[in-house]
Order: C-alpha cells, then structure tokens, then sequence
C-alpha cells in the first residue's frame, strides 16, 4: 500500500510542476463511448499523452459491443509543444467483449485481451490561454488472446484449446480532444 501511494504522490507532484491538459474526445463522448485522457509537457518539444477510451454498451441489437483500451504515448511536436504538427508512438493495452470487424453480419463475437503498438499523427491549436484542440489520427498493430463464441447460443465456435490469437494491421485512434489547461 505505502508503494502505491508513493508512486500516486510522485505522478501527482510531477503532473503539478508541468503544463498538463485533461481532455476528451468530442466524437467518442458524442457517441457515448468516452474517450479520456491527460497529456503533460516533458521536454521542450515532447509530451507524454495517456488516454483510455471504453464502450460501456453491453450489447448493441444483441451484438456485444464493450471495449477498454489505455494508451500511454510518446509525442513530438516540431514546432513546440501544443502548437501545430506532432507526431507519436504508443504501446498500450485491451480488454473486449466485441465482434471483430471481419466478422461483422456472422454470429461470432470474441471476448478476450491484447496488446497494440502504433502511432499517432496530429495537429494542436490552442483556443485561450486555457483551451486548446487536438485534431488525431493513429493506428497500428494488435495481437489480440481470445476466445470466440456464437451470439445465439454463447457456445464456443473457434477450435483453439485455450485463446485463439490474431494479429492485424488498422486504424484504431481518431478524433477532436477538447482540452483543459490545468495550470
């Protein structure tokens, strides 16, 4: 426990001496799949951004429809940090209960965890001295451990003996974040 709360006091004393903004994703959040994050100043043209975006929906027309990802990323702005053109990369982490894209109009769904590594291209434009915009794209890599099931039936429809695994290349990031200057 006193481990915990050292590393929780270390990030917070961290986060209060950097120029950090909370944000969220106008798009997802519009769409009831929030999408929240934090990025803070560690250099002069880096950022350290972290977000996590879930689906909540437990189904959507009976198809399982929830999500959790965290994404911690690594940003490099060219002209300084909150202004104009960045680029990033990330290594992050899901949990789903979802149907997979290429298995859309079947009665498969999968439910399992992963792992994805990708980047990020963007462009911030800040409003006020409080509010700024960040306009992004990313994709990349996942590996993703499941187990595939039927929707009408909830047996198991793929043959693997524990998780079935698979690996595919595709956009998975994208919006506007709203974001608030903290200090």
């Amino acid at each position: 426990m006193k481990k915990i709360f050292i590393a929780f006091f270390l990030i917070l004393s961290f986060l209060s001496n950097a120029q950090t903004y909370i944000k969220a994703n106008v798009f997802t959040t519009l769409l009831t799949v929030p999408n929240v994050g934090f990025e803070t100043s560690i250099g002069e043209k880096s950022t350290i951004n972290v977000d996590v975006i879930t689906s909540l929906w437990k189904s959507v027309n009976g198809i399982p429809r929830q999500f959790l990802t965290f994404t911690p990323e690594y940003r490099y702005h060219f002209t300084g940090k909150y202004n104009g053109f960045y680029l990033g990369a990330h290594i992050g982490a899901s949990i789903y209960n979802f149907q997979k894209w290429n298995y859309i109009n079947t009665d498969y769904y999968e439910k399992g965890v992963g792992y994805f590594i990708g980047s990020t291209i963007g462009y911030q434009v800040k409003l006020n001295d409080k509010f700024m915009l960040d306009c992004f794209l990313g994709g990349g890599w996942h590996q993703g451990f499941y187990k595939g099931y039927e929707i009408s039936t909830g047996t198991r429809y793929d043959k693997a003996v524990n998780f079935n695994k698979s690996g595919e290349w595709f956009p998975y990031r994208g919006g506007i974040m709203v974001s608030y200057k903290l200090n």
